[in-house]
């Protein structure tokens, strides 16, 4: 999981710079997104033989979420945010998103590889990440 984490963060930074370079279209853009997510899709359906009904929540959840994410990664993009951490956290929230809305769709068989590769040490890591932000706004105040 935190392998496709990372690669979405640098699809989505490396999407945007083409497309404020003009060498990508929206369109292109959003064919290019899409395209990566059939391919998670596809990964989470052999690795975790999905049904038919599964499938098709885990499209709509990833659709949804990596499309809002990289909107508003974009939107920060856009505003000039140099600050890194807003990028982290942003990817975070929606990663979170996607983990609690496949919790819901897998059985305890499939939930346990889906945490055995990769998606319970990424959890591990937000959660540190979220508990070390939460430390540092307790000293700010």
């Amino acid at each position: 999981m935190k392998k496709i984490l990372f690669a979405v963060i640098v699809f989505v930074f490396s999407m945007g710079s083409a497309l404020a370079q003009g060498q990508m279209s929206p369109e292109e853009k959003e064919k290019k997104m899409d395209e990566f997510i059939q391919k998670q899709v596809e990964k989470l359906e052999s690795s975790l033989k999905l049904e038919d009904w599964q499938t098709f929540y885990a499209d709509s959840i990833l659709t949804h979420d990596y499309h809002a994410m990289q909107a508003e990664l974009d939107a920060l993009q856009d505003a000039k945010v140099s600050n890194a951490d807003l990028y982290t956290q942003a990817s975070d929230k929606w990663a979170e998103k996607i983990y609690d809305a496949m919790h819901g769709i897998l059985n305890e068989e499939q939930w346990a590889k889906y945490l055995k590769s990769g998606a319970a040490r990424e959890k591990k890591a937000r959660d540190k990440r979220k508990a070390k932000a939460e430390e540092a706004n307790v000293k700010l105040n």
